[in-house]
């Protein structure tokens, strides 16, 4: 798929890619690596906050972050051998009051990554976390927009096809998958910020029991969905998901749709799990491939 304006850059890490450490949070087998600004000087609307430090509960399977003011990504990439040239955005739930990073975060990017698939958590501005002043529309979206941008416009550097990168959210994250997906430009040619110049459009968008689906709307030449929840959800998220699985078939939009029958909400990826729905990952990747945006090397265990 074409997007106007797919620009490559080869930003020097010391000139862009301003990397800022920020409190660990184990997800998976070891340390987060660094996480990178999306604006290094500070998202419009939070400068005054960018350096405050974000707060973690953390505990056994478990890692809720919340008082985000700097919002991120944290990149997991595979080794060059493996490497597929597909990206993935990863933005976790939460209900917008927090993010859920120990079974939708840094698990899920390192098993992508040990599978050829490059990932990026994405940590974004909380809307419903208490005394929070951001909306989802205005400063949540604006995150989840400029993450996409950031990946493409560092597509060279990083290994990734700017032509292969999605966005994949649960619950919470998942609406803010569904509505990039939505609604999305082509970068703004005249900007003096690079990333800016850079289309937000996801080339793929993978729904995991997506909150707030009475707002998805569909109209042909959206990006293909892959989508996966639990029979036992919320009525809105089970029967509204599967509702909409026939308004993208209506408008001719490449959907793959996966209830499972003993699933409720927030099953997330967990390692070495042998349910069905645990699995979703192993579909994820057959249909990535079926679709062709997983392209060789693929070694998906």
């Amino acid at each position: 798929m074409n997007h106007t304006r797919h620009q490559h850059f080869s930003i020097s890490r010391t000139a862009f890619l301003s990397f800022v450490s920020i409190a660990l949070c184990c997800d998976g087998n070891g340390a987060e690596p660094d996480a990178i600004p999306l604006w290094t000087n500070g998202a419009v609307g939070s400068e005054s906050r960018m350096k405050e430090a974000e707060k973690i509960d953390q505990g056994p399977g478990k890692c809720n972050v919340t008082n985000v003011h700097h919002p991120s990504i944290t990149p997991y990439l595979p080794k060059a051998s493996i490497a597929t040239g597909t990206a993935i955005i990863i933005a976790p739930g939460g209900g917008h009051r927090m993010l859920c990073l120990g079974h939708e975060g840094g698990s899920l990017a390192e098993w992508f990554a040990e599978n050829g698939i490059a990932a990026f958590v994405l940590k974004y501005r909380l809307a419903r976390e208490q005394g929070s002043t951001y909306t989802v529309d205005d400063h949540a979206m604006a995150d989840t927009r400029r993450a996409i941008r950031m990946v493409r416009a560092n597509a060279k550097e990083w290994n990734v096809n700017a032509e292969r990168v999605g966005i994949l959210g649960f619950s919470a994250g998942g609406e803010l998958a569904a509505l990039a997906a939505m609604e999305s430009d082509d970068g703004v040619s005249s900007s003096a910020d690079l990333i800016e110049q850079v289309s937000c459009r996801p080339d793929f968008q993978v729904l995991i029991y997506p909150g707030s689906s009475s707002r998805f709307s569909v109209k042909t030449g959206m990006p293909p969905a892959f989508v996966a929840l639990g029979a036992n959800d919320r009525d809105d998220i089970s029967i509204g998901m599967a509702e909409l699985y026939l308004k993208y078939k209506a408008a001719k939009v490449p959907c793959e749709l996966h209830i499972y029958s003993n699933a409720g909400h927030g099953f997330g990826y967990r390692a070495g799990t042998t349910d069905a729905a645990g699995d979703w990952p192993q579909r994820l990747c057959q249909w990535l491939r079926d679709s062709r945006l997983l392209l060789e090397p693929a070694t998906v265990k």
